[in-house]
């Protein structure tokens, strides 16, 4: 385990139409095994995008409602008004406001001292008793206050009927043409004066359900949606269908059972607001809104609809979740605009940022892994072009080919690759720590402008090879392709030429850069050889079936009787837990990738395959977007491309990395059919949890970086695009242009400032 520890300090640290250049770019297109098409896309239907906000407040938020365009919010000191982005006192209503509700054409302020109406710009106060809620019924107004009814008849309150209810009432709910009454674990009716009726045995009863009962008699709200009518409990919703009362819990999906009030949406959906956060019911579905992306406290005592948008009333202030028509055409151009307005590129890299509290502001992070994170937007512009042949998808490819092979050039030796480049006395954090804890490995280049980072790991191999392979196959031209094949072929050399190893500077091989038989017998070479083996012979494949050079298919049948092959079936550590690391998964699916597609022995390939099978079905239950296109295009198999579209649609348009928490949940299992290790339960969507890259472990519960951090989208863009390129995602269907394009994004002043120092040397 203090093992593997070390390598986690390391993670901590950091339609197929194919185009001309497919038979230029590839020596050896024949020797190719056929990649998959999907056999339908799913279609990229327009969807609702959230979009959050967040309006903090010292005091308790206690009710919200809309009237008129306008959002009101109670405290204990009087009514808000919602202007912009600040909540603003109502002068002329200081006294503590329990409800806020909308009733008959009218806002109402329900407090301690009585019902007022606001009118104009007054409020005027109908009774001095303390009412717990109105309705409209048949065209009147109706009042709750104690266990009677009243009608709002003239600015009074006039009885409505002499019965009284043997419970306090604390919502009217008009539900399926009959008035229904709450008081705290109850559910009755009024209908012809009287509260209740009687039972099937003739006995009277003012319980509103013939079958089941409520998961808790602690009630706080209760709402009519279509033929259900809900109740808020502590312990869940109960479900009241007829006369059949069913309960609707963490086993039923819930995400979480405390709730605190009910509010209809705007499209057949139910909101539940709960002392941890708010939670959406659409089509069968639970979406979650928690933690500061969405809300800014974590009680939610109210919840309104206004058109399409959401004002949550918080302990803390209020959270405003907005939902604008999106389809994933749309949603791949915001983040390229995203990259470029929030600053996330540099010198042909792309970068997470990260706050600096010295100068309040976000800057680049040059990593541990630029080079192999950046391969993913070289992958995702690869594949964009490809499909689209939009000129500027090649010329970001190329700009971020020159900039990765530029990585092995700084080094001066050959076919070693730095991980990253800082230039001196840039803005910026630069990364100050080494792989297993120890210190950085920073060397000038040759004309000393910049510093490149040394110790290099297998992460920037994987990476290289599995982008530049398909920015050969899919958007290089003339030099480019002689360039690609000889970065990957130096590189292959260099492995070759040092007996499996990755050696740096100092003549030795780097932490984490042996594939060499002697590692594969030390201890910790045991454990890590499945993933090793994989990476080495994908490596050295590729180089041959690039390049055509004998000598790296002498390096393969070498590889081959050392008996690598046999470690590549358990590539995917399982045990123990703690020791498990997820990016290892990217590493392994990036070498998968190439080792699949270009070994043609069947023998081979048949081991390969159930290897990778293995690994797959490891991390399946994620429903990582990446993994699953890659599964089906490898393989032909069903990938469950559903599940990913769904998660390239929940991630939000936002990319700060807000701390969250997901353990507390009553809805933490793992679907039937699906396997989790490393004690987690079930995948989160990313807008209940964070952006994130490929090498994260979609089923962590908590985590997130308080919003100091801004993840880069390139992730999101492989998997989108590679998506559409095998056909498991389809073109939009729509042509409104403001359903696939963007113009900026609202933030753009809260990027990293521009990149202002030297350019890259001339011929990268």
């Amino acid at each position: 385990m203090i093992l593997r520890l070390s390598r986690f300090v390391r993670y901590l640290a950091i339609s197929m139409r194919p185009v001309l250049a497919v038979a230029v770019c590839l020596s050896a297109r024949a020797e190719l095994t056929a990649v998959h098409r999907a056999p339908a896309a799913m279609p990229d239907d327009v969807f609702l995008q959230e979009i959050g906000r967040t309006v903090p407040f010292p005091e308790p938020l206690t009710t919200v409602t809309a009237a008129d365009g306008v959002v009101y919010a109670g405290t204990s000191k009087g009514v808000l008004r919602l202007q912009g982005l600040d909540l603003v006192p109502d002068l002329a209503f200081a006294i503590p406001v329990e409800r806020l509700v909308r009733v008959g054409g009218n806002l109402w302020a329900l407090t301690p001292a009585g019902l007022h109406r606001r009118e104009s710009s007054r409020w005027m106060q109908i009774t001095g008793e303390a009412v717990t809620d109105l309705c409209e019924l048949r065209g009147e107004t109706i009042a709750a206050v104690g266990n009677r009814l009243f009608r709002v008849r003239n600015n009074s309150l006039e009885l409505w009927s002499t019965n009284t209810a043997r419970f306090t009432i604390t919502r009217l709910i008009p539900h399926n043409e009959t008035l229904y009454v709450h008081g705290p674990g109850r559910i009755s009716t009024f209908s012809s004066g009287t509260f209740g009726g009687l039972d099937a045995y003739t006995w009277p009863a003012d319980l509103a359900w013939d079958w089941g009962s409520l998961p808790s008699p602690n009630t706080r709200d209760a709402l009519s949606v279509g033929s259900s009518l809900f109740l808020a409990t502590d312990r869940g919703l109960g479900v009241l269908r007829g006369m059949s009362l069913t309960t609707l819990r963490g086993d039923q999906g819930l995400p979480f059972e405390d709730a605190t009030c009910l509010a209809a949406g705007f499209t057949n959906d139910l909101w539940i607001g709960t002392t941890r956060g708010a939670i959406r019911q659409v089509n069968g579905a639970y979406h979650y809104f928690a933690g500061r992306r969405w809300l800014p406290g974590e009680k939610v005592n109210g919840i309104v609809i206004s058109g399409q948008t959401v004002y949550c009333a918080t302990d803390r202030g209020l959270g405003i979740i907005s939902y604008e028509p999106y389809t994933l055409a749309k949603k791949s151009v915001y983040y390229e605009r995203h990259l470029e307005e929030w600053g996330q590129k540099r010198l042909g890299f792309t970068h997470k940022l990260e706050w600096d509290g010295a100068s309040k502001e976000f800057v680049r992070e040059v990593s541990d892994n630029d080079g192999g994170y950046t391969g993913n937007y070289l992958a995702a512009q690869s594949y964009r072009y490809a499909v689209t042949h939009d000129p500027e998808a090649r010329r970001e490819a190329t700009n971020t080919f020159h900039a990765i092979r530029w990585l092995e050039g700084m080094t001066g030796i050959p076919g070693f690759p730095a991980r990253a480049v800082w230039t001196k006395g840039e803005r910026g954090h630069q990364s100050g720590h080494g792989s297993g804890g120890y210190a950085a490995e920073w060397h000038d280049t040759a004309d000393g402008t910049f510093e490149w980072k040394g110790d290099t790991s297998s992460d920037e191999l994987c990476s290289h090879f599995y982008s530049l392979s398909l920015f050969l196959e899919l958007a290089a031209r003339g030099d480019e392709i002689t360039q690609a094949k000889a970065h990957l072929a130096r590189v292959a050399t260099h492995l070759i030429e040092h007996r499996w190893q990755l050696v740096d500077l100092d003549g030795k091989p780097t932490r984490w850069g042996r594939w060499d038989p002697e590692y594969f017998l030390s201890d910790e070479g045991k454990y890590d050889r499945g993933l090793q083996a994989v990476e080495l012979l994908s490596f050295i494949k590729t180089a041959e079936v690039l390049t055509g050079d004998p000598k790296f298919r002498a390096a393969y049948s070498e590889l081959v009787a050392l008996g690598y092959p046999a470690y590549t079936l358990r590539a995917r550590n399982t045990f123990p837990p703690d020791s498990v690391l997820h990016f290892l998964d990217e590493l392994a699916f990036w070498s998968y990738a190439n080792l699949l597609r270009y070994e043609q022995d069947p023998e081979l390939r048949g081991r390969y395959r159930r290897g990778y099978e293995r690994s797959y079905e490891v991390v399946r239950g994620e429903q990582n977007p990446w993994f699953n296109f890659l599964y089906g295009a490898l393989t032909g198999n069903d990938c469950e491309p559903g599940p990913s579209v769904e998660h390239l649609r929940a991630w939000p348009l936002d990319l700060r990395v807000w701390s969250y928490q997901n353990s507390h949940r009553a809805d933490l299992h793992t679907p039937q059919g699906y396997v989790a290790l490393k004690g987690g339960t079930k995948t989160f969507p990313p807008r209940e949890t964070e952006p994130l890259r490929w090498d994260h472990w979609l089923m962590q519960a908590d985590g997130g970086a308080g919003g100091n951090d801004v993840i880069e989208p390139g992730a999101w863009l492989l998997a989108y695009w590679m998506g559409r390129y095998h056909g498991f995602i389809g073109a939009p269907a729509v042509t409104d242009p403001k359903l696939l394009t963007v113009e900026h994004s609202d933030n753009r002043e809260l990027g990293a400032k521009p990149y202002t120092g030297p350019a890259r040397p001339a011929g990268f």
